[in-house]
């Protein structure tokens, strides 16, 4: 069975979602909460936004990613996120190194997903893990954000589903390490096609060379498919690859089963 899955970044794309036939969302986006405003968005923000997707979708489940800004991920004139200059965004401090670095942005987020979970099937996703610590440093602050909840009578999933995205070259090289410490993989082949060939895949003199089918790229694709079948772990793809029809047959010839992708590109991919 293929499931086909939304990716989405504000609520109003579960209309276009519903209307493609997504089976769920593979990948809710939530930057948005970041942009145009001077402060930074409370516990109670993150959690109204959370509760508009999961209330509308009806049942139908939701992976929420947790902050990923940096690289070319930037809050231009938006909310004052710690997140100092770098002299490569690229390979800086982002998306879960930022959120580690900082609890105070990170928990009110964890807090208001694990609290949005108690309305409705909700998975947690961490961004661009590059190794084991990072997975167990944010289970640890998961199991705070648990604890904290139940002295205040406030109701959760306790068993939400933690996840990683493997985006990184060396996330799929240890995938198996990493299998023992989350419950889902999600394949990011942006910035893993990026980080493989070494290019920066928004510089217009280099990016002719990003190419998702590099047999690079496809080796580490097959490694983490592999992986989670021997570690009985679900793997998905949520990156730009995944709603490209001119790359469904190669995917699902190399095992994947779940496919999240921009809702215009739902019906052709599953007409594909």
């Amino acid at each position: 069975t293929v499931q086909l899955l939304a990716n989405i970044e504000l609520p109003e794309d579960i209309a276009h979602a519903k209307a493609g036939g997504a089976g769920g969302v593979g990948l809710y986006r939530t930057e948005f909460l970041y942009m145009n405003r001077a402060s930074m968005p409370d516990e109670e923000e993150h959690l109204a936004a959370y509760l508009d997707v999961v209330r509308g979708l009806d049942g139908i489940p939701v992976t929420i990613r947790t902050l990923d800004l940096g690289g070319d991920k930037q809050v231009d004139g938006g909310a004052p996120v710690p997140c100092p200059p770098a002299c490569n965004p690229a390979l800086g401090l982002r998306a879960i190194r930022l959120c580690l670095r900082q609890p105070d942005l990170f928990l009110p987020q964890l807090r208001a997903i694990l609290r949005a979970s108690a309305q409705g099937p909700v998975r947690i996703m961490l961004p661009m893990l590059c190794n084991v610590e990072e997975i167990l440093a944010t289970r640890r602050i998961i199991e705070q954000s648990k604890q904290e909840l139940r002295r205040e009578g406030l109701p959760f999933d306790d068993d939400i589903p933690v996840g990683g995205m493997i985006e990184v070259p060396a996330a799929a090289l240890a995938a198996a390490s990493f299998a023992r410490h989350l419950d889902f993989f999600s394949i990011g082949t942006n910035d893993l096609v990026q980080y493989t060939l070494a290019i920066d895949r928004v510089d217009d003199e280099v990016n002719y060379l990003y190419d998702p089918l590099h047999p690079a790229v496809l080796k580490l694709i097959r490694m983490v498919v592999e992986t989670g079948r021997t570690q009985e772990i679900p793997v998905g793809m949520c990156g730009e690859m995944a709603g490209d029809p001119r790359y469904v047959r190669l995917l699902l010839g190399m095992g994947l089963r779940e496919l999240s992708m921009q809702p215009n590109s739902l019906l052709e991919v599953k007409a594909v």
